[in-house]
């Protein structure tokens, strides 16, 4: 495989058109359209169609971009590591997968210990589904995954959970809504809009058994499997939400919300999962110790 007509054809996936692309890679459109066409030529197969004016992937071309992806992502570390090595100083590459249920606040106090061990560390960070994050931890692709759910035993994965730490739960709604609230926690929910996380959340069907013993009967405005785009629906006043009591101050101070009550009968629960089963990166063992001995007490 000719690498130079993939790189051709990721900037442009990337860029999303020839013009772009051949702007960032200083060639002519023309050039840019005859190295991708032989690239093409060579899998056989089309990795554009034309949609109107624009260029949109083909199923082929979204499963080459995958690759090319994983080709000049580990191409760049190649380049990294090697100036690091001739420049005496090496960075600890720490790759973490953050299961997209997990509250944002809490993912960056967890991870923040990462970056304070003795040895300079590049963060790679990315987001997902728990079940594909773990899939990336089995191939090597990751270093931990950060979760509020421990991995099943069903799974046939090799890798180990750490608890890292239990909270209760808050709940919060911005100032002019909480004017509206009449009588004590939690009956003064009943018939009170409310945002609740989506499906898959660990901490729904908590919510859902809680609400019905308590005989509360709250109006579901919306359900999200974004915590943070929850959140903001919630500093706007559209509805009360729930959020970590351990991070009850900064969704105070972030979102200008005020706090309707607590409960411990609802918890979330969170854990890193490494392929270790005695933790011995160091920034793992910084987030665990954090974790344990300050966040969540």
């Amino acid at each position: 495989m000719n690498f130079k007509h993939l790189h051709y054809f990721w900037v442009t996936a990337k860029a999303g058109g020839i013009m772009r692309a051949g702007e960032q890679l200083h060639t002519t459109p023309q050039t840019l359209s005859g190295q991708i066409k032989l690239l093409e030529d060579w899998l056989g197969r089309k990795l554009f169609r034309k949609s109107g004016r624009k260029l949109e992937l083909t199923e082929d071309g979204h499963l080459a971009l995958g690759y090319a992806d994983q080709i000049f992502t580990l191409g760049a570390e190649l380049e990294t590591a090697v100036r690091q090595a001739h420049g005496g100083q090496r960075l600890l590459d720490f790759k973490v997968g953050v299961a997209d249920s997990v509250n944002k606040s809490i993912a960056y106090r967890l991870l923040e210990p990462a970056l304070a061990v003795a040895e300079p560390v590049r963060l790679v960070c990315s987001e997902g589904k728990f079940p594909d994050l773990l899939a990336q931890l089995a191939l090597n692709r990751l270093d931990l995954v950060i979760a509020d759910e421990p991995m099943s035993k069903r799974l046939n994965v090799k890798a180990f959970n750490h608890p890292l730490g239990r909270t209760n739960m808050s709940f919060f709604c911005a100032p002019e809504l909480k004017s509206r609230l009449s009588g004590v926690f939690p009956q003064c929910l009943n018939d009170f809009p409310l945002l609740i996380p989506g499906a898959q959340a660990s901490v729904r069907q908590q919510l859902e058994g809680w609400l019905t013993r308590h005989q509360i009967h709250p109006r579901i405005i919306g359900e999200f499997d974004d915590g943070a785009l929850m959140n903001a629906f919630g500093r706007e006043g559209r509805g009360a939400f729930m959020a970590p009591t351990v991070m009850e101050h900064d969704t105070v101070a972030q979102f200008g919300v005020e706090v309707i009550g607590r409960t411990d009968e609802l918890v979330d629960e969170f854990y890193a999962v490494s392929v270790e089963r005695r933790i011995t990166h160091p920034c793992v063992v910084a987030i665990t110790s954090a974790a344990r001995g300050q966040l969540f007490g």
